[in-house]
């Protein structure tokens, strides 16, 4: 899909778009289908290169992008993929700890990772003459990171990541959310029924030589993609991975990828979690689609028409006309072997969620019977089209965009099909995905109300129908 948002970070529209955003059909007339040109080719020892040559701006970006993420990991083993998104940075064989950093911004470059389900990501972006050093950096803690892992390397990125989870999870407003719906929305032992972050008593429980079995298994180099864009000169940039990457050995360890069998629910469940706020926030999750999937961009436009914007339907019912909900969202999160869609809406203070979810049941099923209009649908697909004329503007998101495509897809530059998609959206493929997904389909529904107030929750008898 085309928004690619990261779940977990280390530390983490000019006037032209906006034109575009308002005058339907523009972007469509104006702008034949982009491309990103690039070469792809393949090291001896299994490592994949892209390379895109825009010479715009003298500034280049390398992402390195490794074929693991949480779910990957094994049940008792969670948190494995982001832990070690830290770990990657503390050192390795030729680089001391706090180097990686400290070099690269001394040579004007900057620098991060994330994690999410399928992936884990990390890519340095900077002046062009700073592409031997990004190079020389990864490829030493690709080849040459456990040499100097130890016990000591282990115990302080855990406690980072701990404290991370304590701040993003533990004791964050709403924080528990995902993990109490992923566990029901997908069965025990699915890849995806476990947050990226994992659980504090696997994080506690990692030993060395278990992190260490996990980077042998998944970070070799015929399981990763560098991918460099920029301003810089293929043949230079050839030499320089073959000499820095080609010496690194292929994995030795196989890899068995994860697969998940179709998961259905048979009937909504209906949750309730006490937590310390101030106002009740409710969870609507449904049963998505696997990215690329036949309906996956009709359900980001779903997602867009009912609560992204304030002209979207639910923003404006509930938070402007109503005045019912502080805020309101919705997205459909589709990812390499499954998805889901949610919907988030925060009550005012002094409304009742079985108030919100009345008029959520109104809106939605007016949306079903009735179906989206061509003008809701213009807006969708102008904004598509004006993010990725964004997005085009940055080497750092094309090299991203390269590597996501090339996993997810095959081929790299997939962005001309991957925007065909939403351009080729009528409003009855809207209309039907709605039915589909939305209407009469089992769904998680989690309350998070305030501590002592779970009356305030919605339950079985209370929950609205979606028809």
């Amino acid at each position: 899909m085309l928004r690619l948002p990261p779940r977990y970070h280390r530390g983490i529209a000019p006037l032209a778009f906006a034109l575009l955003l308002v005058v339907p059909g523009l972007a469509a007339r104006a702008q034949k289908a982009p491309t990103i040109p690039h070469q792809k080719y393949t090291l001896p020892n299994g490592l994949e290169v892209i390379l895109h040559v825009d010479r715009s701006v003298p500034i280049v970006a390398v992402e390195g992008f490794y074929k693991v993420g949480s779910g990957d990991e094994k049940p008792g083993r969670t948190g494995f993929a982001h832990l070690f998104e830290h770990v990657m940075f503390m050192g390795s064989q030729n680089v001391p700890v706090g180097k990686f950093d400290e070099w690269l911004e001394a040579a004007g470059a900057s620098n991060n990772g994330s994690t999410n389900f399928d992936r884990t990501n990390y890519y340095e972006t900077g002046p062009s003459n700073a592409l031997p050093l990004m190079l020389w950096l990864d490829a030493d803690r690709m080849g040459w990171l456990l040499p100097t892992m130890d016990q000591a390397k282990l115990d302080l990125q855990r406690d980072v990541v701990k404290n991370e989870r304590r701040q993003g999870v533990d004791n964050a407003p709403y924080g528990k959310a995902d993990e109490t719906i992923l566990p029901v929305l997908f069965p025990k032992g699915h890849p995806y029924s476990w947050d990226v972050i994992g659980s504090m008593d696997d994080l506690s429980a990692a030993a060395l030589d278990d992190v260490k079995a996990f980077f042998r298994q998944y970070y070799a180099p015929d399981n990763a993609t560098i991918t460099i864009a920029g301003d810089f000169d293929p043949d230079s940039a050839k030499a320089w991975v073959a000499k820095y990457f080609g010496p690194i050995p292929r994995g030795t360890a196989s890899i068995t990828r994860p697969v998940a069998p179709a998961v259905t629910l048979t009937r909504d469940s209906v949750l309730v979690l006490e937590d310390r706020v101030q106002l009740p926030r409710v969870y609507y999750t449904w049963h998505g689609v696997k990215a690329f999937s036949a309906d996956d961009a009709a359900l980001d436009a779903l997602a867009e028409i009912l609560a992204s914007g304030k002209s979207s339907r639910l923003y404006r019912t509930l938070v402007y006309e109503k005045q019912l909900a502080q805020d309101v969202r919705m997205s459909n999160a589709s990812q390499k072997l499954d998805g889901f869609i949610q919907l988030v809406v925060t009550a005012r203070p002094g409304v009742a969620p079985t108030e919100v979810d009345a008029e959520i049941t109104s809106v939605l099923n007016a949306l079903i019977a009735g179906g989206v209009t061509d003008r809701e649908l213009t807006r969708v697909k102008n904004g598509v089209r004006a993010n990725t004329l964004d997005g085009l503007a940055n080497v750092a998101s094309k090299a991203f965009r390269l590597s996501y495509y090339n996993y997810f897809t095959g081929t790299p530059d997939f962005l001309a099909q991957d925007l065909a998609r939403y351009e080729a959206l009528t409003p009855a493929a809207v209309q039907r995905a709605a039915r589909t997904y939305l209407a009469g389909t089992p769904r998680v529904v989690l309350s998070i109300v305030p501590e002592g107030k779970t009356a305030m929750a919605l339950t079985t008898a209370t929950l609205g129908g979606i028809k």
